[in-house]
């Protein structure tokens, strides 16, 4: 089969939907298939070897503002637009980082999903021109919702099926201010006709994304994420002292650091867990700084500063040495979690974890049985998932071996790869 995958790039943040669809690529063609991973807005940043690297990117993030806020951008030649379309020159603009606050992008969203009629046309054009020169898959998928105007002028241009994936599109499309967050939703709704097959990453997902953007059931599938579970071995049962309790995702608001932080103090200072460790690893954006150093600042006046410590981004090796140097991960979310792939990695390194219940963390830890589920993002909800873990290393143990083979028996790469597989076999005979 040959796929024609368009991925969006994050500049120098590891974005789960970038690393989902490079994994996916990746076991496409060690399978034999034929995969083209297509990156828009910027280059894409991954863990795993970049199966998108040295290809060109479109809708980069410089045109797509420029054309957005000078008219004269809207109609340079496109060999002039090459000059900052190329990925050094992205990269170097972006000082690695792309502006993805929705409360700042509602005017560029709904021109994007204005597609041919917006003011990013040329880039539409320049896309579809490309494709027309390359030899035509069997499929296209496209990465989310936002690029939903695409979908008609690529089925239009090379007259084959369109799957649209969904990964966390209303996380932003929530964040959008009035009235740019109508008009959005107006604008996808309006467009899912043009889609052949939109594929989900959880259950809880598929239901609510129905709903969100109008989606006939029938045009729904569920695909759950998967891990290369080769580079996560299980690790060997830890001392006691000191216990440990980590995070790892993006440091943002949504994702819940500070939840976890009023966890550990309420289980420090009042629930009686001894000197214990808190670790936190994953992006920061230049905006999200004052957030961390917040969060350090009410450490240490509770006196805690000296047992919290951030590691930063991290690569593959050190990601899977710091799930294995834990007792216990949470990522008290109170954003409903479409996809928990941090979850995948951790349960599948064998350690256990305490999340809400809501969005897709049940069904994730109802087929894994690698963790608890705490009544709520709320740090005393979460303290007491965490203290259920401390007071029995018994039954901890056992959480962490079921999620080795839960995740190993519902989560893999090579799961992931089968049903979606299934899904371009039924949109492409």
């Amino acid at each position: 089969m040959n796929v024609l995958s368009i991925t969006a790039g994050a500049a120098d943040m590891f974005c789960g939907s970038c690393l989902r669809d490079n994994a996916l690529a990746a076991e496409l063609i060690a399978r034999g298939h034929v995969v083209t991973l297509l990156p828009v807005y910027t280059p894409t940043l991954s863990d795993e070897p970049n199966m998108s690297a040295g290809r060109p990117v479109f809708f980069g993030g410089i045109s797509v503002y420029l054309q957005q806020h000078l008219a004269i951008f809207r109609h340079t030649p496109w060999l002039l637009d090459k000059l900052w379309d190329s990925p050094a020159v992205i990269r170097k603009f972006t000082n690695g980082a792309i502006g993805v606050d929705p409360r700042l992008l509602g005017a560029l969203t709904v021109s994007t999903l204005r597609g041919e009629s917006g003011l990013q046309r040329k880039e539409v054009q320049k896309l579809v021109h490309w494709l027309t020169g390359e030899p035509r898959p069997d499929v296209v998928n496209l990465p989310n919702s936002m690029l939903i105007a695409l979908a008609a002028p690529i089925k239009r241009a090379l007259q084959r099926p369109v799957v649209v994936t969904l990964q966390g599109d209303d996380l932003f499309l929530e964040g959008l201010t009035e009235p740019y967050k109508a008009q959005a939703l107006e604008l996808i709704r309006q467009q899912v006709r043009d889609v052949d097959l939109f594929v989900s990453v959880s259950e809880y997902y598929t239901s609510y994304m129905a709903d969100y953007l109008r989606i006939p059931r029938d045009k729904l599938r569920t695909v759950p994420l998967g891990v290369n579970v080769n580079d996560f071995e299980s690790r060997a049962p830890l001392a006691r002292a000191p216990f440990t309790v980590g995070y790892f995702a993006r440091v943002a608001p949504e994702k819940g650091l500070h939840n976890l932080a009023e966890a550990y103090r309420l289980m420090r200072q009042e629930r009686g867990l001894p000197p214990s460790r808190l670790v936190a690893a994953g992006y920061i954006g230049p905006g999200q700084r004052s957030y961390l150093e917040g969060i350090e600042r009410t450490l240490a006046t509770w006196g805690l500063a000296g047992e919290f410590h951030y590691a930063g981004t991290v690569d593959r090796d050190s990601k899977a040495r710091f799930l294995r140097s834990l007792d216990v991960l949470s990522v008290p979310s109170g954003y409903h979690e479409p996809k928990g792939l941090y979850l995948l990695e951790a349960m599948a390194s064998g350690v256990p974890v305490v999340q809400p219940n809501h969005g897709a963390f049940p069904e994730i830890l109802q087929r894994t049985g690698g963790g608890l589920l705490s009544a709520s993002e709320r740090p005393a909800d979460v303290a007491d998932g965490l203290m259920a873990v401390w007071n029995d290393p018994t039954g901890a143990a056992q959480l962490g071996a079921q999620g080795a083979a839960g995740v190993r028996n519902a989560y893999t790469i090579s799961q992931m790869t089968d049903a979606m597989l299934q899904v371009y076999g039924e949109v492409s005979c």
